[in-house]
């Protein structure tokens, strides 16, 4: 049989059928970029996902109804903190403990310390840096959060936190009759004076 212009209908088959299919390096170039989309869009996500594992923790605290940052003790303050403890006998905590330097230092001088920090990433280090100063033995840190701690079991309780923070505190601390050090840590832009330990 015969198509149209005396063309033979089989070979008007295969001519509309290979004008519909493409070539073989067409379709394997279209799965290679395929891929690569895949592979460029897997990555970005992963990096989102964690990027906001990583930065959740540290922006949270500002979120919350008393703002809780992370501000590491400055070496002065670690050593008024220290001196005041030479006195002292018994357990310490700190509370909100950031890196873990108050509890580090404390461990140091013979106190068997512990540290409460919520952010999950400061604990981690903070049990790190126990570990490698070689008194993980006697400084420990749990992921807790600070308003949730019972404190009667401590005997020195260090506190690095805003004003704010202290005068919720301060109930819980006068009542249990141990020794504190409570010492305010100033945002940048507030009109008090900076940070102390005394």
């Amino acid at each position: 049989m015969e198509g149209e212009g005396g063309v033979p209908l089989e070979t008007l088959k295969e001519e509309s059928q290979s004008r519909h299919s493409l070539p073989a390096s067409f379709e394997a170039n279209s799965l290679q970029k395929s891929n690569w989309g895949f592979l460029l869009t897997g990555l970005v996500g992963g990096t989102l996902v964690a990027v906001y594992a990583v930065a959740t923790p540290f922006i949270t605290p500002a979120l919350r109804k008393v703002c809780l940052p992370f501000v590491p003790a400055t070496t002065k303050q670690i050593e008024n903190v220290v001196k005041m403890l030479r006195r002292r006998r018994g357990s310490l905590v700190d509370i909100g403990s950031g890196d873990g330097r108050i509890v580090i230092a404390a461990a140091k001088e013979g106190f068997t310390a512990v540290g409460y920090e919520l952010n999950p990433w400061l604990v981690w280090y903070s049990r790190y840096r126990a570990w490698r100063e070689g008194v993980h033995g006697s400084a420990k840190f749990y992921i807790s959060d600070l308003w949730k701690v019972t404190l009667s079991q401590y005997s020195n309780v260090v506190v690095f936190g805003v004003p704010q923070m202290g005068l919720a505190l301060l109930p819980r601390l006068e009542c249990s009759g141990m020794i504190s050090a409570l010492c305010n840590l100033y945002v940048l832009g507030s009109s008090s004076s900076p940070a102390s330990a005394s």
